[in-house]
């Protein structure tokens, strides 16, 4: 909830963007104006407000950083690799923007909601609605776009490896004065607090929170950058000329601070997999756990998943951790059930796929990102944006084979940030426009690897790693 007014300055922040990332995209080279246009709007801009204009979605934190890009791109960009032709990746990005009209038709009825004590009628969805959805989720997408076709070399996926790393170096000073002071400084920067204070309340101590609107957004970008870190480390990279291996123990000594128990359980898990393992072995892997996230709402509605087992887990860390795990998983429960009434394509907008009591009070707690798109978009729609999500993470597996060892890293390193962001959908809503540029990048990087494969005569495919250091 928003405790005080934003101030002008909030909005004179959105207004500014755009100006800060035209000079980014005249004085940079395309891929760094690109990153540090999405990614610095991701955390720096405020949360929760937009600049509203009548007839067109809402200029925000997500959509403004994306839309300038567009423009920054279009304006300066030279050379860029165009995707050609229609396969899987088209189908599903044309799926997600087709699935809200096909919503709206299922969904023209009026819902009325509560009981003997009260009643709420949520309306039905119409074209219009339809249409604002879809307009919203193709600026979702433009990331995702501009990612696969701007950042699709091998130089490129060191880029990302040493923006997200540099980014989170410089985003723990904010951090740890939150740490230490309390989540203050969106209230003191842009006049208002995003979210509820309390839940940034965690084990006598605070979670930072910065400009992302809750603690567990600020871990999980924390994590990535450790992941990215570790990545450069086993490349052996420096950045600001310190050892990446240092840079690495710090970022995850303040992921630590952050008191986010997943973010934590990843970046301990996965760093030392970057760092010890083989490339083919890290991708494996990211298969796995985008296979998982594939199958989580089939495992929950058939009652597979071993829920029970996770909560005894939870249990042994702490009985407050047990509890808000509960809770997820009985809120699960209830709003997949609420789903399988509309199983394909979902309830539509107005909060008609969330449930409430006999008083028409709304009781919902939708935390994890899959079950907002399971009861708003139904099955169609889970499908078509986790599997655009996944089909990077599949095709890397047949990437990292044919190119030189010396891109392998990055290739990896890259699938498998891209495989832990799908995951942490299934208890969070960490999705962002820069979750989307990564998935486009590495999608665009496979690509370009095929296209480099594709031209290579066949009796020469064995001993041709010089073409694909070109690529």
């Amino acid at each position: 909830m928003i405790l005080i007014t934003p101030n002008y300055f909030a909005y004179a922040a959105l207004l500014l963007w755009p100006l800060i990332a035209i000079y980014l995209f005249a004085t940079r080279p395309i891929s760094q104006a690109l990153l540090w246009t999405i990614l610095g709007g991701y955390l720096l801009l405020p949360v929760a407000i937009e600049i509203k204009l009548p007839g067109v979605p809402g200029f925000d934190k997500n959509s403004i950083p994306a839309l300038i890009s567009l423009l920054g791109c279009w304006i300066f960009a030279r050379n860029s690799r165009s995707p050609k032709g229609i396969g899987l990746v088209e189908v599903l990005l044309a799926g997600l923007l087709i699935g809200p009209f096909i919503t709206s038709e299922f969904n023209s009825d009026s819902l009325q909601v509560g009981g003997v004590y009260g009643s709420v009628v949520l309306p039905g969805v119409g074209h219009y609605d339809a249409l604002s959805a879809s307009v919203a989720q193709l600026i979702v997408l433009l990331p995702f776009m501009l990612g696969r076709r701007y950042l699709s070399s091998h130089r490129d996926s060191l880029t990302i490896l040493r923006v997200l790393a540099l980014a989170g170096l410089l985003y723990t000073l904010p951090m740890l004065l939150e740490v230490r002071l309390s989540p203050q400084l969106h209230a003191w920067v842009y006049g208002y607090f995003p979210n509820s204070f309390e839940q940034q309340i965690r084990d006598g101590g605070y979670r930072p929170v910065v400009f992302l609107g809750h603690g567990l957004r600020v871990a999980f970008f924390a994590m990535t950058a450790v992941l990215a870190s570790a990545a450069l480390w086993k490349c052996g990279e420096k950045l600001l000329s310190v050892p990446a291996s240092v840079v690495t123990g710090w970022l995850a000594a303040t992921l630590l601070l952050c008191k986010s128990l997943g973010s934590f359980v990843y970046a301990m898990a996965l760093a030392p997999i970057i760092l010890l393992t083989r490339p083919r072995f890290q991708v494996g892997l990211g298969i796995a756990l985008v296979s998982l996230s594939l199958a989580y709402p089939t495992l929950r509605a058939a009652d597979l998943f071993p829920s029970d087992l996770l909560l005894e887990t939870a249990g042994l860390v702490s009985a407050e951790r047990q509890a808000s795990l509960k809770v997820r998983f009985d809120q699960e429960k209830m709003l997949l059930a609420h789903a399988s009434e509309r199983p394909w394509f979902g309830w539509g907008r107005y909060g008609r796929g969330r449930i409430y009591d006999e008083t028409g009070k709304d009781v919902s707690i939708t935390d994890g990102h899959w079950i907002i798109t399971m009861t708003t978009f139904g099955f169609f729609g889970f499908l078509t944006e986790f599997g655009l999500i996944s089909l990077a993470v599949f095709r890397s597996l047949r990437a990292v084979r044919i190119v030189p060892p010396q891109e392998q890293v990055s290739l990896a390193a890259l699938s498998l940030i891209v495989a832990v962001g799908l995951v942490d959908l299934l208890p969070n809503s960490t999705i962002n426009p820069f979750s989307w540029l990564l998935v486009g990048a590495l999608l665009g990087r496979i690509e370009a690897i095929g296209n480099v494969r594709a031209r290579i005569p066949a009796e020469r495919a064995p001993a041709s790693t010089r073409a694909f250091r070109a690529a």
